[in-house]
């Protein structure tokens, strides 16, 4: 007995008190369960033909996106859900309590995420820096509403206009800033190269610049698993980004850093929600590899341990987030199906449909040649890259020169293979 009542079973035993007592629905009421746990409720509730509902988990309340009581059905965060992400709050709020931060690529995932999380911490203003307008209406709504005490400044602006970015940070002065704004999709960007290059290089080149002149004290850009021994435009991009970030830090003596996290689920154009718009639509829903393995974190988790590593930082380092163990794309697109109420294979077909260009199997998370050191979170690594390239600025100056020239894509992806220099890997 628990409570006065009764305990029926373990879950192994849950089809079976399913059959015995009639039960029409599970409940999971441990909202900081192992997805392994999720699983084997969803799977025993899915046998039975019965429906299964969650309360919301620690992320979700972080968020916000919940009033923390109202059931919902389970989703696919949920069955991969980890051990909860402790935050020290006390050495993030340093960065931010009181103070100016700017937010690049505000109205994205990542950078809306940012956001809200920032502004619980009581910044005396928020920067939100985007392109798109659109997107940073939606998030400057929403927070006004949420954080009336903090002030928001919208700023409509794209990282490549040195001159508007400068002018941006000169006038805001940020005390910390998070660099998000970036093109992540890898075969959009194998087909725009110089799209990839002038954000994602030369767009970070302007916002470091803006803000060692602006005197910033922290600055981290959000970086990928795929900078690691990169076989994509996307992936050498963002590793020049983390060189051009390093640089700035040893020249100029500065708490500027890089974190480096895999995928995260929902986050715009991501498989998640791919997948479910094939399932909406009678499939097939489309894999491209049966052995197609990624790291995922929710967008939560990931930006709480964005904000971790920005407040570990010395400056220079890269930050390696603990994203568990990869996971298998098929398997994904398996449990999304399932928790539809459909069956693979009767109602819904997964078609194997080939590896992209830019695509590897599996990522890495550091360069064997990088050395990687445990930090004071358990869930954040720090890896130092030792010496920088010689030269480095200005071959990262001659690409951005080429790309901005519109020289043809062949000539740009050969320049990222022989002029940039990237350690341990390959562009």
């Amino acid at each position: 007995m628990l409570l006065e009542l009764p305990i029926l079973g373990q879950l192994s035993a849950i089809k079976s008190i399913v059959e015995t007592h009639g039960i029409s629905e599970l409940i999971i009421a441990m909202p900081s369960a192992h997805g392994d746990v999720v699983r084997k409720v969803v799977r025993a509730g899915l046998d039975c033909g019965i429906p299964t509902l969650t309360v919301p988990s620690l992320p979700e309340l972080i968020s916000a996106k919940t009033n923390g009581t109202r059931l919902r059905e389970v989703e696919i965060q949920d069955l991969l859900r980890r051990e909860p992400v402790v935050t020290d709050l006390a050495a993030v709020a340093e960065m931010s309590t009181g103070e100016t931060v700017l937010i690049t690529g505000a109205g994205g995932s990542i950078g809306s995420e940012l956001c809200r999380q920032i502004a619980r911490l009581a910044p005396a203003k928020m920067v939100l820096l985007g392109h798109g307008e659109n997107s940073i209406f939606d998030i400057l709504h929403e927070l006004r509403a949420d954080f009336p005490d903090v002030a928001f400044a919208p700023a409509i602006a794209d990282v490549r206009d040195r001159n508007r970015i400068a002018a941006i940070f000169a006038r805001q002065k940020p005390h910390a800033v998070f660099h998000a704004a970036a093109h992540k999709h890898v075969p959009l960007m194998e087909e725009n190269v110089i799209e990839a290059i002038t954000n994602n290089v030369f767009g970070t080149l302007n916002v470091v610049d803006a803000a060692l002149e602006s005197h910033c004290k922290h600055f981290v850009f959000i970086s990928t698993d795929k900078a690691v021994r990169p076989t994509s435009v996307m992936g050498a991009t963002k590793r020049i980004a983390e060189l051009i970030v390093q640089r700035a830090a040893s020249k100029h003596d500065r708490n500027f850093v890089s974190v480096r996290f895999g995928n995260v689920l929902g986050s715009r154009g991501s498989v998640v929600p791919t997948f479910l718009r094939q399932i909406r639509t009678g499939g097939p829903v489309t894999v491209t590899h049966p052995e197609m393995q990624r790291y995922f974190m929710t967008i939560p988790e990931a930006v709480q341990l964005v904000l971790q590593a920005g407040a570990l930082g010395a400056g220079g380092e890269v930050f390696l987030l603990d994203m568990g163990d990869p996971i298998r794309i098929v398997d994904i697109a398996t449990d999304l199906i399932r928790l539809s109420g459909l069956t693979v294979g009767t109602d819904i077909e997964i078609k194997f449909s080939g590896m992209r260009p830019g695509e590897k199997l599996y990522e890495e998370m550091f360069f064997s040649a990088e050395n990687v050191l445990t930090t004071d979170h358990p869930k954040v690594l720090r890896a130092r890259n030792g010496i920088l390239p010689e030269g480095v600025m200005r071959r990262i100056q001659a690409l951005v020169n080429s790309a901005e020239s519109e020289h043809p894509d062949e000539e740009l992806r050969q320049l990222l293979r022989t002029r940039i220099s990237v350690p341990g890997g390959r562009p």
